[in-house]
């Protein structure tokens, strides 16, 4: 899933939070609350945020256009919020008729009026002072009908009363102490929410869930390692599938035309891949589900015996192009962290085919990717593997890690936070799996940058129907480690640099047109909404987890970065300011 520094701990704040939240949880009540539909969900009002990356296809594109090219420069600040909590604040602000919902690390969720940031109501779920938080963060709330769903880090999926932040239901998952946990938004269809377990370096089986949403019953459960005499389980040696990772952290995307939801996977565990033989389906891949049933209907693998961290996690983007002239198809597009931009076809009954895969920043674990099937044949100098010394290119944090990239519908294009000129040396180790412990197989400190670099991280514009790459910002210093938004006013949002800054771009030239230094480095996803006639930017800004992780390792390489960027959640709400 990431980096873990050695003698790296985060243990639950209880101390902290209990200050915090010394207030009670329910403040007020929604009054103007607008149930959630499919039909709202399938096609939302371009003035709301009701998904994780606003429409199902996962585009992050909002069709407003009030705030463009022309006026970006006048944006100010409208109004802030403070959330109380440290670490990393990744979630969008959800945005519903004019109420904005917004999760925290910690278990929190805030109900806001999105024009004047008032609070409504603020829920905390209570979570255990033992629990061994490795990633302690969230990445948003679902919406469906009047209820929230909250996928918490201590393995429970909670329903929340979308008028009044009261607790409806709450259903354990797994086991916290076993090393699961929890820290995505739901995937909510047709009235299931749907959500993957993290934990794959604890030598977990990954899965994806189904949970009724009236009642929390589970309604299915699907491993994303196959058990015996299931298809793919043929991929695995012996007994290495009963801890062999494949954890799912990301939402999902939703093909409703098809009933087909798609679900990145995770790395193989533990990391170097002679501990576990085979193409280890279906870690590092792609599946495609039956969101009644949970049968897995289709797949493609981006990479085989994943030996380098690579989640690929980030599930892809339904996009109808053409290529190189050629007919329209749907498209699922995606980014890797592998370093390679992925396009393949949808094909009926759920099966997928393979287009190309490009590198879009420097890679040396590839020798070449078989035109017809996409998989790749590997160099064995650059794969980890037991005891022995190898370096590799993209570092384990990847091309382009979990945030995730976006595509315009004006402009046609793939905005992509990537990090180049960054490397990784490992040297493979045996050891034991001690359940609810870390279980890697590799000392994980030692990312290199290629020399001469002055720069890790690139907002970078792809032509997906010419496989060619339109522009590139390079950030001089800094990794970029945060989702991108893009809008019908021919702007790209993203924030994610080690200086603070929330920066918009010409969505066709690459040019910056405006930015705002914030309290903390800015890890959250940007969206566009509006209310009253009026368009808002709003963002998360709070620096941490492997945000953080990264800056620690620059700070010991050439490039000598300050660590030190200070932490704090503040929700960020801009508009444009008329003279």
């Amino acid at each position: 899933m990431g980096f873990i520094g050695k003698g790296v701990k985060f243990a639950f704040a209880a101390s902290l939070l209990g200050s915090v939240f010394a207030a009670p949880a329910i403040a007020a009540e929604v009054t103007n609350y607008a149930p959630v539909t499919k039909q709202r969900l399938e096609n939302p009002e371009p003035g709301n945020w009701l998904l994780y990356r606003r429409t199902y296809d996962g585009h992050g594109f909002s069709p407003l256009k009030q705030i463009n090219t022309t006026n970006v420069k006048n944006l100010v600040p409208v109004w802030t919020f403070s959330t109380g909590v440290i670490e990393g604040h990744e979630a969008p602000p959800m945005v519903n008729n004019g109420v904005m919902f917004v999760a925290t690390p910690y278990g929190q969720v805030l109900a806001l009026n999105a024009k004047t940031g008032d609070p409504i109501w603020r829920y905390k779920h209570q979570l255990p002072e033992d629990l061994f938080q490795l990633h302690p963060t969230s990445r948003g709330v679902a919406m469906w009908q009047d209820k929230l769903f909250l996928a918490a880090t201590d393995d429970h999926l909670i329903a929340i009363d979308a008028k009044t932040g009261k607790e409806l239901w709450n259903t354990k998952v797994q086991d916290y102490k076993k090393g699961q946990y929890m820290t995505l938004e739901p995937l909510v269809v047709n009235g299931k929410v749907m959500v993957g377990g993290s934990g794959g370096e604890f030598g977990v089986r990954g899965y994806v869930a189904a949970f009724d949403a009236d009642t929390g019953k589970e309604l299915w459960r699907t491993y994303t390692i196959p058990g015996p005499g299931e298809p793919g389980h043929d991929t695995w040696r012996g007994d290495d599938w009963k801890t062999g990772g494949g954890s799912v952290w990301i939402t999902g995307t939703y093909d409703p035309k098809r009933n087909i939801a798609y679900w990145g996977v995770g790395n193989a565990a533990p990391w170097p891949g002679d501990q576990h033989p085979g193409d280890n389906l279906y870690t590092s891949s792609v599946i495609a589900l039956d969101p009644d049933t949970g049968k897995i209907v289709g797949y493609h693998q981006y990479h085989q015996n994943d030996s380098w961290d690579w989640d690929e996690i980030d599930s892809p983007m339904l996009i109808n192009m053409s290529y190189n002239g050629g007919q329209p198809f749907d498209a699922l597009v995606h980014p890797g962290r592998d370093g390679y931009l992925w396009v393949l076809k949808q094909m009926d009954e759920g099966q997928i085919g393979f287009v190309y895969g490009k590198p879009f920043v420097g890679q040396n674990a590839f020798k070449s990717i078989d035109a017809k099937t996409g998989r790749p044949t590997v160099d064995p100098e650059h794969k980890p593997t037991t005891g022995k010394d190898v370096s590799f290119c993209p570092s384990l944090w990847g091309g382009k890690d979990w945030p995730a990239a976006s595509y315009s519908n004006e402009t046609h294009l793939l905005y992509i936070p990537a990090n180049n000129n960054m490397c990784e040396q490992l040297e493979g180790k045996k050891e034991k799996l001690v359940v609810g412990q870390l279980w890697l197989g590799a000392d994980a400190d030692n990312a290199k940058l290629l020399p001469g670099a002055d720069h890790i991280g690139e907002l970078q514009a792809w032509d997906v129907s010419t496989g060619k790459q339109a522009w590139v910002h390079p950030f001089t210093g800094s990794q970029l480690f945060a989702s991108v938004l893009s809008t019908g006013g021919d702007l790209v949002f993203v924030g994610g640099t080690n200086d603070r800054m929330f920066r918009a771009f010409d969505a066709k030239t690459g040019k910056v047109l405006w930015e705002q230094k914030t309290n903390s480095g800015i890890m959250g996803m940007p969206v566009a909404y509006e209310v009253d006639g009026t368009e808002y930017i709003a963002i998360q800004s709070g620096w941490g987890v492997d945000a953080q992780r990264i800056q620690d390792m620059l700070a010991k390489t050439s490039m000598k970065v300050d660590p030190d960027v200070p932490q704090g959640g503040v929700v960020w709400v801009f508009a444009v300011k008329h003279e």
